[in-house]
């Protein structure tokens, strides 16, 4: 496996994993890649250093902190798309993603809440759901 850094048109970093390094240019070509933070399929590779194993790594702790700081801003971008696009429906959601379901209810995007012993007859029963990320804490929470 080769990992690559990669960056798309708006400087979001990312990695990616491929079996061999042509994979990463038939990928592109076919418009398979995209920034896990906003969705642009413009990537490029990012410069980087080759992997050396048997010598500490300079810098090694920044990078788990960066990936942390990408993906909470993606799954922040996913909680607010969904709360700006979707109808919340309470904690009527497993009600009502079931009639969506069943076609009792018009097919739309909805969140809301549910326990989880809703939650595993929704998935038992194939209901499409999927858990929303939760929000980002806020500043004045952190350390």
């Amino acid at each position: 496996m080769i990992r690559y850094a990669l960056l798309c048109d708006h400087e979001h970093a990312f990695e990616g994993w491929f079996a061999a390094s042509a994979d990463f240019d038939d990928q592109q070509a076919r418009g398979l890649i995209e920034c896990p933070v906003c969705a642009s399929k413009a990537v490029r590779k990012a410069i980087m250093s080759p992997a050396v194993s048997g010598a500490k790594s300079r810098g090694a702790d920044a990078e788990p902190a960066r990936n942390h700081a990408v993906m909470m801003e993606a799954m922040g971008r996913i909680r607010r798309h969904v709360e700006a696009n979707f109808d919340d429906v309470g904690d009527g959601f497993a009600t009502e993603a079931r009639a969506i379901h069943e076609g009792r209810s018009e097919e739309r995007g909805i969140y809301g809440q549910a326990t989880s012993a809703e939650v595993r007859d929704l998935v038992e029963d194939g209901v499409p759901i999927a858990p929303l990320p939760p929000e980002p804490p806020k500043k004045s929470e952190l350390n």
